[in-house]
This record gives structure tokens, C-alpha cells and sequence, in this order.
């Protein structure tokens, strides 16, 4: 095989046709064609811990009470149109004159949102290290609110890492909604078929699907270790 001038792999054309006929070729060429170019990295819950849980228990003594406030004051449908741009400024206001009684803990959602962050998913971050040092393009797509990303940005170093980066805030979409996902291949100039997502929401990954992106469901870094090293992204660890 002869790497192309447009970074892919085909079979070699040179020296007349491979010894073992035509069968290997097309096969070889099905794999060419299947080769990952780029890969995508959602950022909360694959590598960021990120869960509202994380604040809210610093701010209730009984763990039913607080599922109960995250289940049906601030939800994460609620939630939503933050990752869609409304500043929580916005919305806690708006929310808390609905239940003035849970004022304070709406407040917190805005006020004490990095709080919901535990720190990186270490696993993760090695890999998208790892991926970077083999010459593999990364991207991030990320549903994150315009208040935090820069926070985050500045905060934790992978975040610089990407070769571009497409955030819902500033898109003013989120996902699952498929625009979201167009944006990114439109801007990037990357081929659904050649690029893989790593994300943790199922709603995601069917979109995804749908626009015939290549995926995989974000469980655990040792499986997404396994993925990629059958992808031949990654090389076993001694």
C-alpha cells in the first residue's frame, strides 16, 4: 500500500497487479477506505467527571432530597438551554422566582458550576495524549455552557490540545440535535465515514449513526483503550 497525497491509504498501483489477484485488492482496498482519519471527544463524562451530584451533596444531608431538587426543580432538561447559550444568570433568575424556596440551591447551579466537576478522567487524558503523539488529528464536540468553557479551557491543559473545537454555547445547538454534528465535519473538512466519536450519551451516539459518523459508547478508558487499539490507533502496552 502507498499513502496518497491526501493522507490516505490505497493499494499500490506500481509494478503491475498483486500477485494474489483481484480478490486481495478489493479487500484491501475496502480496508483502506475504512481507515480512521480523526477522532472526536465529547468532554463531560468522557474527559471531564462532570455531575451536578458532585456540588449538590456539599449542599444536602440526605441524598433522596437531593435527587428529588435534581429530578424536578433543576433538571437536566432545565439544563439544556445552557448548553443551548442562556446565561445561567437568565435562567437561575427565572427559576428561582418559581421556587423561591429552593433560591439559594438554584443560585449555586451558576454560581458554583465548576463545583460539579470532580477533575479528568485520567484514562482519558492519556489517551488523547497518546493520540496526539501517534499524529492522529482529535477534535472536541462538546454540549458546555458559555459561562464555563472558558473556565475549563484555562483550567485544565488537554482542553488546548484539539485541533478545533465545537461547543454548543457558542453554536447556540446542542446535541443530539444533528446540526451540531454537521458543523463539526463542515468546519473541520472531516469525512463522516473516517471519523470516530468517543461520547457517553446513547442519544448522541444514534446521531452520530445516523450521519454515518463512526462510534464508540464511552464506558470506561480501558475500553475505549481496547477499541482504538483494534482500530489500529493505538499500540498494544507492553
Amino acid at each position: 500500500m502507498e499513502r496518497g497525497g491526501d493522507g490516505t491509504w490505497r493499494v499500490a498501483a506500481r509494478g503491475g497487479p498483486w500477485p494474489w489477484g483481484g480478490r486481495f485488492n478489493q479487500r484491501m482496498a475496502v480496508a483502506a477506505r475504512a481507515l480512521i482519519e480523526a477522532v472526536v471527544f465529547d468532554i463531560g463524562g468522557v474527559l471531564l467527571d462532570w455531575d451536578p451530584r458532585h456540588l449538590y451533596r456539599k449542599l444536602f444531608d440526605d441524598e433522596r432530597a437531593m435527587d428529588r431538587f435534581l429530578t424536578e426543580i433543576c433538571t437536566l432538561d432545565w439544563h439544556a438551554a445552557h448548553d443551548r447559550g442562556t446565561p445561567f444568570e437568565t435562567s437561575c433568575a427565572r427559576l428561582a422566582a418559581a421556587h423561591p424556596e429552593h433560591a439559594e440551591l438554584i443560585w449555586a447551579w451558576g454560581r458554583r458550576s465548576e463545583e460539579m466537576v470532580a477533575g479528568p478522567i485520567a484514562g482519558t487524558v492519556e489517551i488523547l495524549r497518546e493520540l496526539r503523539a501517534r499524529g492522529v488529528p482529535c477534535y472536541a464536540l462538546t454540549n458546555m455552557e458559555a459561562e464555563t468553557y472558558p473556565l475549563r479551557l484555562a483550567r485544565y491543559e488537554f482542553m488546548s490540545w484539539f485541533e478545533g473545537a465545537v461547543v454548543s454555547s457558542a453554536e447556540g445547538v446542542a446535541k443530539p440535535d444533528p446540526e451540531l454534528f454537521r458543523r463539526l465535519l463542515r468546519r473541520y473538512d472531516l469525512t463522516a465515514e473516517r471519523t470516530l466519536l468517543v461520547d457517553d450519551a446513547d442519544r448522541n451516539i444514534r446521531t452520530a449513526r445516523s450521519l454515518r459518523i463512526r462510534t464508540v459508547r464511552f464506558r470506561s478508558p480501558a475500553r475505549l483503550r481496547a477499541r482504538l487499539r483494534r482500530e489500529g490507533l493505538l499500540s498494544p502496552r507492553v
